[in-house]
């Protein structure tokens, strides 16, 4: 019993640690870092560098006009802002209604390889010495280029990431409240670990690179973002994380659709951990292995099997030693129950926010495992299976 004792209290912390406990630990890191670090002075100097906004578009009719208005009305020199839409496999004329639009550089092809091929096949086009990346179903705020590319004055910064917000409603279902509270929680994460050394990776919806610093992907990869992004710092360059700079969509409209989006996520995330294995080394890129292995690795890989472990782990001891092992099963069932009732209550307009956070903790969770089969069968196509989205 002693080696069960044991290995519970161990499953217990990394799960702790996993998702509560690197927060607090980069929350104590930055407050010792600022005791011996003077902020610098900001420079006046205008900086409007030579920028291309990059959308790679797949059948997108029903958000395409949307996402043209959005962009045009971004504040930025017009002669320094390049617009391309890479719109390769499109068929339901998304490219004639580009075209239509004057100062859009459009290059389609018949054929579709997924938005990595859409991506390797567009940065040929790009001649800007800066490159954001952005969805077409994401908006983005007016001052999102002048955001991003203040932090390339510094020549050690090679990828910016903005912030992705879930776009809020009066009501909503359980996995849209949790897919909101998610990303704000990932939000703070992210600008600790940008101000303590590198954000950990950028979200396809809005991020930028400086153009000489990308390199072709693996045609199969399945988290573009996170690849590009994460071999620029393994280069040693900074990803710094601007809020200031965000891209808006609204939550997936359905938990149907949520799972689909997560699923694929946890495949391409395992498909990450092996294709950047060398990050997994702290003696070669110390603090940045130590942020990747805390924010990313432990949730793709050991903490669901652990999530999965500690239950009848807890019940056993509940049995035998009673005392905080009762409250700590009974704490699990509690929550599990919440995340039942957030399934049960899933697609009906609901305040009870009390269930969100157990019910998206849990479906992300269950993903993985999905997840984890559909990389080892190699059943999880590069090719995006659109999740609809709910209406605001």
């Amino acid at each position: 019993m002693e080696y069960i004792e044991w290995a519970f209290w161990i499953l217990l912390f990394v799960i702790f640690y996993a998702y509560l406990g690197y927060g607090i630990v980069l929350v104590l890191l930055l407050k010792i870092k600022n005791l011996f670090s003077k902020p610098g002075a900001a420079d006046s100097e205008p900086f409007e560098p030579e920028v291309t906004l990059f959308v790679a578009a797949y059948n997108e009719a029903a958000y395409i006009e949307d996402k043209i208005k959005n962009t045009l009305d971004i504040d930025y020199p017009r002669d320094k802002l390049r617009i391309v839409f890479v719109t390769d496999g499109s068929d339901d004329g998304t490219p004639e209604i580009l075209r239509k639009h004057e100062g859009i550089h459009v290059y389609h092809q018949a054929s579709r390889a997924g938005k990595i091929g859409a991506i390797n096949r567009g940065m040929g086009f790009v001649i800007s010495p800066i490159v954001i990346f952005s969805d077409a179903n994401a908006m983005l705020n007016k001052q999102v280029v002048r955001e991003m590319v203040k932090h390339y004055r510094n020549p050690a910064v090679g990828c910016v990431a903005g912030e992705k917000r879930i776009l809020k409603r009066e009501f909503d279902t359980a996995s849209g409240a949790g897919e909101g509270i998610y990303w704000r929680y990932e939000s703070a994460l992210k600008k600790m670990d940008s101000n303590l050394n590198s954000a950990i990776g950028a979200a396809g919806e809005l991020f930028s690179i400086r153009t000489e610093l990308f390199e072709p992907v693996e045609k199969d990869t399945l988290l573009d973002d996170f690849i590009i992004s994460m071999r620029i710092a393994a280069r040693g360059h900074k990803i710094v994380y601007e809020p200031g700079a965000y891209a808006s969509e609204s939550a997936s409209a359905s938990i149907k659709d949520e799972m689909k989006r997560k699923v694929r996520i946890c495949a391409g995330g395992l498909q990450s951990i092996v294709r950047l294995k060398a990050l997994l080394n702290p003696f070669r890129f110390g603090l940045l292995s130590f942020q990747y292995i805390s924010h990313r690795v432990l949730r793709w890989t050991l903490v669901p099997l652990f999530l999965l472990l500690v239950i009848p782990l807890n019940y056993l001891l509940m049995l035998d030693k009673q005392g905080i092992y009762i409250l700590l099963f009974y704490g699990q069932v509690l929550f599990y129950s919440a995340a039942l009732i957030g399934w049960f209550l899933e697609n009906r307009s609901l305040r009870i926010k009390l269930v969100f956070v157990p019910f998206y903790f849990s479906i992300m969770n269950i993903a993985a495992f999905k997840g984890f089969f559909r990389y080892i069968k190699g059943s999880q196509s590069v090719l995006w299976e659109r999740a609809n989205r709910a209406s605001v």
